[in-house]
């Protein structure tokens, strides 16, 4: 009666909305007749009083928040917080869409970088023709004389909405160009929301009504996972089904959303790229994942449905849906291994896992990759396991068994898994089923910062994340984030748990590549807004005068309500207090703070903290908002268009790069093919609709190394490839970034196709600048690229003019055009006539003239490291490109010498040192860049290099370091005897001191 009698007030005083109270008898007195209930003895009707006693001392503060909410003082509390609520989301809102309209409110409706030109390109090929010709496009103005199959190798879905929203949203009414200028910015604002629905969602009392640490301790003593386990967390509800601090989080979120650098950078108008639409995408699967594990929701599982739809959405977008399927499958076996697997959270995941592969495998560029690629067969293999665990889980209860029986089944089944699933693998892993790890991804997991792939690792977003960067692009939140990670794991839950496995995920991803700090954006944002959202919402209620009853509530929600759940598990008393006692010390201590803070000096001690808070974290606020404000100017820049400044200070505009590409499409012919490096393919073709030999697509090694041996390798090798690919030649000059800057990074790539490119030097040092003052190496002297670069600007440097014709010079110098003279008409023609179309006609590729075919015969195919379908391997290549980048001295100091013997190969005659030079070098003891490397040559027996090095400057061998050590002293401690007499036939005495007293021989002593 005393039960029922509580819950009868609730119902009376709560009548606007309905108010959780917990745990209310399980009988439903509409559906249940006098008839149907049964008579209780004394005793047995002594416990629900109990019960009723305890829990309506629990939820005082709730009975008496409701029987309050009809006075006129809380109704204003409510409107005054409603109105905050509104005015923050759509300030942050507002600033989300206004900083990323600033380039083009300055440049206007203009495509930024190179990538977003192609997808502009595909978005226009698309609304002119449809998605049945888009699907068969085989364009042959790219990657000549191969072309390129766009629909089965193109992630549509940006390309997809744009026309969705030309054709059914804004009509005539706006240009398909400025949808794709304006979409970033749109979608920039819908990240933000969903960043904060997810921020709400991990905040929700429902969700945070455990700490991680209870949680694992459960699943160790093996209790089985349902919502009530969890509890609730605190909260107050504010206005209708909204809680604090759950929407003050969400807003928070919001707020740093609106303009952290790390979205932004992908965000801004113009920038026309899959990031921009993948990260709402990414954001909106995450969302509704999380919202399918909503504790106290008979039915949130069907969210998975939703969340698989999104996710397809994601695969559509970008083909980073890779981290977003691996996090989901992730954090389902995180749940599992917390003894968090539930009825619910199967559903969850198997909907998803269902709905969002079947839908995934439709789009063409992915295929059956999600049940072949070894980067989606992790989460593939939790929905196998889920599986079964479900069926164990159904014989468990079905046939009763104890904890013992039940892990024993378990491991037969999954023992039988295990050998049928070996035996799978080992019948169709010879046959190729398996696809290897793609080289972008192996580089996220090796010890070293590079791939192995010096086409990636030209990249520079594919290096490694410094701390500058992360400050950089995330500023406050590198300090806000972990403090909200923090609260997340004492506030924790089945859904606020996936921003655990978001967190460590992201970071160990963006520190392995730069361009992945993209991916923090959201999940810093989010903690970073549960770290202030709660501050925030702690200090308005102790402004209220609430925070006695919050807190004692949500404390005991998280320590108290655990150890009673334990308790009652355990089933004898002596357990039950064991279990309860699991955090007395913890609880006595919180309790104590509790007592503190009711007296006055308490609460004048917290109205000072909430004070000093509140001010400090709005002051952060507002230096975050200026840096941010002042960063998204430069990230605003569009590349294509630069800013400068005139020697009186005048400020101009640089539009070197479009003009190049307009005077190319007003002043070639329509078939005209154009040489340059890879990067600005994207734009050739967008802008001048011309045919270029490669693009950013970067999807044949070999190909882009062919083009970089023709551009690095001699001016008359570069002209007899270029003669029969191309008729005209596009060079970027002007310094800075400019074809030469880049250069080296492509004869490195040309030499890892065609080895005598730069025979005997793996990484081509041989090619680049001996100096800082930009002096060339003679093999870049004689390059194509750096005769087609520097005609006419450097005493000397002349291109062969019965080859080569400039006929164009941008404005500033930033591009020059040059006619190839000579063209293979000859292969232009066979590569027309020999193109090879399968049986429907539309997948047609291109092959080399034979023009090539004396080239094309030197080159070895690049076999990948993470390749292991391939039978080829190459091993001394790999081993020795490794070594070069971990010792990038050492490979210069062979390149140079080298190249030194080269030119000088008439000079055999050794040099001599007289006896002063041999003195003067010895007795100078200091640290410098030689003897490091000379540490470097001995301590890896490179005897070669030491000779080579020998040869050319003797005094080499008397080098001595600060502590007094050389050459000898270091190979008599290494144990390298053939360096040792070496030296010695070079007269280095081996009886000498160091700084502390050893000669050489006394370190082979040791």
């Amino acid at each position: 009666l005393g039960t029922r009698g509580f819950c009868l007030q609730v119902v009376v005083t709560s009548s606007i909305s309905t108010l959780s109270t917990g745990s209310c008898p399980t009988e439903q007195p509409t559906s249940t007749t006098m008839a149907d209930r049964k008579p209780v003895n004394a005793a047995a009707a002594s416990k629900p009083a109990a019960k009723a006693k305890k829990s309506s001392s629990s939820k005082s503060s709730s009975s008496s928040s409701s029987s309050a909410s009809s006075s006129p003082s809380d109704e204003l509390v409510k409107l005054v917080w409603l109105g905050a609520v509104v005015y923050a989301a759509f300030f942050f809102l507002s600033n989300a869409y206004i900083i990323r309209l600033q380039a083009i409110q300055e440049y206007g409706p203009v495509i930024h970088e190179f990538d977003p030109y192609f997808n502009w390109r595909a978005t226009q090929y698309l609304y002119e023709n449809g998605p049945k010709k888009f699907f068969n496009w085989f364009d042959h103005k790219v990657w000549y004389p191969l072309g390129r199959p766009v629909g089965t190798t193109i992630y549509p879905g940006m390309q997809f909405t744009a026309v969705f929203l030309k054709n059914f949203v804004f009509g005539d009414s706006m240009s398909l160009n400025d949808i794709c200028c304006y979409i970033p910015a749109w979608f920039g604002v819908c990240a933000t929301i969903l960043v904060g629905f997810i921020a709400h969602e991990a905040s929700l009392p429902q969700n945070t009504g455990a700490s991680i640490f209870g949680v694992m301790l459960d699943g160790i003593r093996g209790r089985y996972a349902d919502d009530e386990s969890m509890g609730s967390g605190p909260g107050k509800k504010r206005v209708w089904n909204y809680y604090s601090p759950s929407v003050e989080c969400a807003i928070c979120a919001m707020g740093f959303m609106s303009v952290v650098p790390a979205h932004l950078m992908r965000s801004v108008g113009g920038g026309y790229d899959n990031e921009s639409v993948a990260v709402t995408a990414m954001t909106l699967t995450f969302c509704l994942w999380m919202r399918s594990l909503r504790n106290q929701d008979k039915y949130s599982f069907l969210f998975g449905i939703l969340a698989g739809v999104a996710y397809f959405y994601m695969v559509a977008a970008w083909g980073g849906y890779i981290f977003v399927l691996n996090l989901i499958g992730a954090h389902a076996a995180l749940l599992v291994l917390l003894g968090r697997f539930s009825t619910k959270v199967y559903l969850s995941y198997t909907l998803f896992y269902v709905v969002g592969t079947s839908l995934a495998i439709q789009v063409p560029v992915v295929g059956w990759a999600p049940l072949k690629s070894l980067e989606q067969l992790g989460p593939c293999a939790v929905f196998l396991g889920y599986q079964l665990l479900r069926y164990c889980e159904m014989m468990r209860i079905k046939k009763k068994m104890s904890r013992v029986e039940a892990w024993k089944f378990r491991i037969q089944i999954f023992l039988g898994a295990i050998v049928v699933a070996s035996v799978f693998v080992a019948a169709v892993t010879p046959k190729g089923y398996f696809g290897p790890l793609s080289s972008r991804v192996r580089g996220l997991f090796v010890p070293h910062t590079k791939t192995g792939n010096p086409l990636v690792d030209s990249v520079a977003e594919h290096q490694a994340a410094s701390n500058q960067a992360y400050w950089q692009y995330l500023h406050i939140l590198c300090f806000l984030a972990p403090t909200g990670f923090l609260f997340m794991l004492f506030r924790f839950g089945d859904a606020s748990g996936f921003l655990f496995v978001y967190a460590l995920a992201a970071y160990f991803f963006s520190h392995k590549m730069v361009r992945l700090v993209l991916l923090t954006a959201p999940i810093a944002s989010i903690l970073g807004g549960i770290a202030v959202g709660r501050i925030i919402s702690w200090s308005i209620s102790v402004f209220l005068g609430e925070d006695d009853d919050d807190s004692t509530n949500g404390s005991k929600n998280v320590l108290d309500k655990e150890n009673e759940t334990k308790g009652k598990s355990d089933g004898k008393k002596r357990k039950e207090k064991k279990s309860s006692d699991s955090f007395a010390g913890i609880t006595a201590i919180r309790d104590g703070f509790i007592e503190a803070g009711r007296s006055t000096e308490g609460k004048i001690v917290k109205t000072i903290l909430a004070i000093i808070l509140v001010g400090a974290l709005y002051m952060q606020a507002d230096k975050f908002k200026t840096y941010s404000w002042r960063i998204s100017v430069s990230l605003s820049n569009p590349s294509i268009i630069l800013k400068g400044q005139t020697r009186d200070g005048k400020v101009i505009k640089v539009d070197d790069y479009r003009e190049a590409y307009w005077w190319l499409r007003d002043n070639t012919p329509d078939d005209a093919r154009v040489m340059a490096w890879w990067d600005y393919g994207y734009q050739i073709t967008g802008i001048s609709n011309r045919t270029t030999i490669a693009d950013g697509n970067t999807w044949n090694h070999e190909h882009i190394a062919l083009l970089g041996k023709a551009l690095t390798g001699s001016e008359e090798e570069g002209y007899q490839i270029a003669r029969h690919l191309a008729d005209y030649v596009l060079i970027w000059g002007g310094g800075g970034g400019d074809d030469l800057a880049k250069s080296p990074h492509l004869a490195r790539i040309a030499n890892s196709v065609y080895r005598d490119h730069c025979p005997g030097d793996v990484t081509c040092r041989a090619f680049g600048f001996v100096d800082r003052q930009g002096t060339p190496s003679p093999m870049m002297e004689r390059s194509f690229l750096y005769k087609l670069h520097s005609h006419k600007l450097k005493p000397g440097v002349q291109a062969d003019p019965e080859k080569f014709q400039e006929v164009f010079r941008s404005k500033y110098g930033k591009v020059r055009i040059y006619k190839i003279l000579g063209v293979s008409r000859k292969s232009k023609k066979w590569v027309e006539e020999n193109r090879q179309c399968d049986a429907g006609g539309w997948f047609c590729p291109g092959k080399y003239p034979p023009g090539l075919k004396e080239i094309l015969d030197k080159k070895k195919d690049f076999a990948q490291l993470e390749d292991f379908n391939r039978g080829s391997k190459d091993d001394d290549y790999q081993k020795q490109y490794f070594e070069n980048l971990n010792n990038p001295e050492l490979a210069r100091k062979r390149a140079v010498l080298k190249s030194q013997q080269e030119s000088k190969p008439a000079e055999k005659k050794v040099k001599t040192l007289s006896e002063e030079e041999k003195v003067r070098i010895y007795s100078t003891w200091e640290d410098t860049e030689d003897t490091t490397l000379m540490w470097k040559i001995v301590t890896s027996n490179a005897v070669e290099d030491l000779e080579r090095w020998l040869e050319s400057d003797p005094g080499a061998a008397w080098l001595r370091s600060a502590d007094g050590r050389g050459p000898m002293w270091w190979a008599f401690e290494g144990k390298k005897q053939e360096i040792v007499s070496i030296l010695m036939k070079m007269g280095v005495p081996h009886t000498d001191k160091d700084k502390n007293g050893l000669s050489p021989v006394d370190l082979l002593k040791e």
